[in-house]
C-alpha cells in the first residue's frame, strides 16, 4: 500500500490526518461558538450577505456537518479553551448567525504561516476569493515567509505563472483595483489594463471600459492602441504661444464640436474632426474588427 501523500496542493483532505472514520470521528469536538477567534491570517475580506443567510438557514435545518478546523489560541488555558480558525470562517458566521451554541472542530497544531496556508487553499478550492484577495494571500507568504513563487504555487497547488499573474494585478493603480473588487470590471478587464504602460492612460481605458461597456478583447485592442500613441515631446524652452493644434482644439467652433457628437452617435465610437485651411480630416476609431465590421455596414452599408 502506498504511503499516503501530505501536502496543500491536494486540497483540504490535507488539513484532516488520515485514517478511520472511527478515528476521524474521535478527533471531532464541540466547542463554544464563542471561544472560537476568527484567522488573524483570513485572505478574504468580504462575504456575499445573501449567501452567508441561506447557509445559516441550512445549517438550522440540518446543523453543520462539516466540522471547522482551529488551532488552540495564544491565550488559551485549560479552564478557558480558546481557538484561532484555520479554515471554516464562513460556515463558522454563519452557525453564529444560526445562533449555534456549539460547533464541531478538528483542533491541530498550526505555524502562523500553515494558518494562511491552509486558509487559502480551502479559499481558492471554493472559489471564495476575489483576484485582489488572493494576489495579496500569495504576496503575503512571499514577503512575511521569504516563500518564492515557485513555492507558493506549490503549495496552493496552481503553476508558477498564475502566481506571477495574480501578483502582477497588485501593481494597477488603487482605482483600478478598487473597480476590480467590486466587479466593475472583470479580471480579463484589468489584465489588459495593466498591459498600458503609462497610469494616465491606464486611467482613461478604465473609464471607457465602464462607460462604454468594452469586452475584454475590445479593451486588449484598446490597450493596444494606446501603447502605440506617441508621447507628447516636452518644450525645451518657454514659449510665449501655445502650440497650433492646442489653439485649434480650444478655438474649435462650437459648430465643429456638434459635428463630432453627431458622428460618435450615428457611429457609436470616437470620432474626431479637424478643420484646418486647405480642408481638414475626419479620424474614426475602432478597437476590434467586430467594430470596423460595424462602422463599415453604417457608412458602406451591408456587402
Amino acid at each position: 500500500m502506498a504511503p499516503p501523500k501530505h501536502g496543500l496542493g491536494r486540497g483540504l483532505g490535507a488539513l484532516i490526518p488520515p485514517g478511520t472514520a472511527a478515528a476521524l470521528a474521535q478527533g471531532v469536538r464541540e466547542v463554544l461558538v464563542a471561544a472560537i477567534m476568527p484567522n488573524p491570517r483570513q485572505p478574504r475580506h468580504k462575504i456575499d450577505p445573501d449567501a452567508l443567510r441561506g447557509l445559516a438557514d441550512s445549517i438550522k435545518e440540518h446543523g453543520l456537518i462539516q466540522p471547522l478546523i482551529v488551532t488552540p489560541a495564544p491565550d488559551s488555558t485549560e479552564l478557558a479553551p480558546r481557538y484561532q480558525l484555520i479554515a471554516g470562517e464562513r460556515r463558522w458566521s454563519a452557525a453564529k448567525l444560526a445562533g449555534l451554541e456549539r460547533v464541531p472542530v478538528i483542533v491541530r497544531g498550526a505555524t502562523p504561516q500553515e494558518m494562511l496556508e491552509l486558509a487559502l487553499v480551502e479559499n481558492i478550492q471554493r472559489a471564495d476569493l476575489n483576484p485582489l484577495e488572493e494576489a495579496a494571500a500569495y504576496r503575503s507568504l512571499m514577503d512575511d515567509f521569504g516563500l518564492t513563487q515557485e513555492q507558493v504555487a506549490e503549495k496552493v497547488g496552481k503553476n508558477r505563472t498564475t502566481v506571477a499573474n495574480a501578483l502582477r494585478l497588485l501593481k494597477l493603480p488603487p482605482d483600478i483595483q478598487a473597480a476590480l473588487a467590486d466587479e466593475s470590471i472583470s479580471e480579463g478587464h484589468a489584465r489588459a489594463i495593466l498591459t498600458v504602460a503609462d497610469e494616465q492612460k491606464q486611467k482613461a481605458l478604465l473609464r471607457a471600459v465602464i462607460d462604454s461597456g468594452l469586452s475584454v478583447r475590445q479593451t486588449e485592442e484598446a490597450a493596444r492602441r494606446a501603447n502605440e500613441e506617441p508621447k507628447p515631446k516636452a518644450s525645451t524652452s518657454p514659449a510665449r504661444h501655445p502650440p497650433r493644434a492646442a489653439r485649434e482644439e480650444r478655438e474649435m467652433p462650437a459648430a465643429t464640436r456638434a459635428l463630432e457628437d453627431d458622428f460618435r452617435q450615428v457611429l457609436g465610437t470616437k470620432v474626431q474632426v479637424s478643420r484646418s485651411r486647405r480642408g481638414g480630416k475626419i479620424v474614426v476609431y475602432f478597437y476590434s474588427e467586430e467594430e470596423l465590421e460595424a462602422i463599415y455596414e453604417k457608412v458602406v452599408g451591408k456587402r
